[in-house]
């Protein structure tokens, strides 16, 4: 999938452009609009938790050192005499997987407080009033939505792709 964005100026035009993406049969799980506190967004698709923080990236990163930090824990535990009374492996993997487990939870905790990387680019413009809309596509369509939102709406803005956006928000 692909993530594009979209600088858009009100809500009229965002829900136009929604309307549109939807016959265009783009589901609405894959359109998330992000606007400044207190916009009236009506029946718009607001973006989730996943979208407007820093959660997916920071449960990978987490997921990443708490399994590399249970893995060394294993391998400590091992080179004890006398602590590995069960299997080598087995201590090794259980601590790898509990560190990854107990890593991604407690950085996930974390992301959902910090705001998305991606989405500084464009805080000034939100504030501003405008709204930003990403649009999840697959790679094959692309051109397709972005030439229909551009031949439709020319005040709307397109601020480019995203080349690589996670598949499980």
């Amino acid at each position: 999938m692909r993530r594009l964005y979209f600088l858009v100026p009100d809500v009229t035009t965002a829900s136009a452009i929604v309307d549109e993406l939807l016959l265009a049969r783009v589901p609405e799980k894959c359109i998330h609009v992000v606007a400044r506190e207190g916009t009236p967004m009506g029946n718009l698709p607001e973006a989730g938790l996943a979208e407007k923080s820093d959660l997916i990236p920071a449960i990978e990163r987490g997921l990443g050192l708490g399994g590399v930090t249970g893995t060394l824990a294993g391998l400590v535990v091992i080179a004890v005499p006398g602590a590995a009374v069960v299997s080598a492996g087995a201590i090794v993997l259980s601590l790898a997987v509990a560190g990854g487990a107990v890593g991604a939870w407690v950085s996930s905790m974390i992301g959902v407080s910090v705001d998305s990387p991606k989405l500084r680019p464009y805080e000034q413009a939100i504030e501003q009033g405008k709204l930003l809309m990403m649009v999840d596509v697959h790679p094959h369509r692309v051109e397709e939505i972005e030439q229909l939102v551009r031949s439709q709406h020319p005040e709307a803005e397109p601020e480019g792709v995203d080349p690589d956006i996670p598949a499980f928000p």
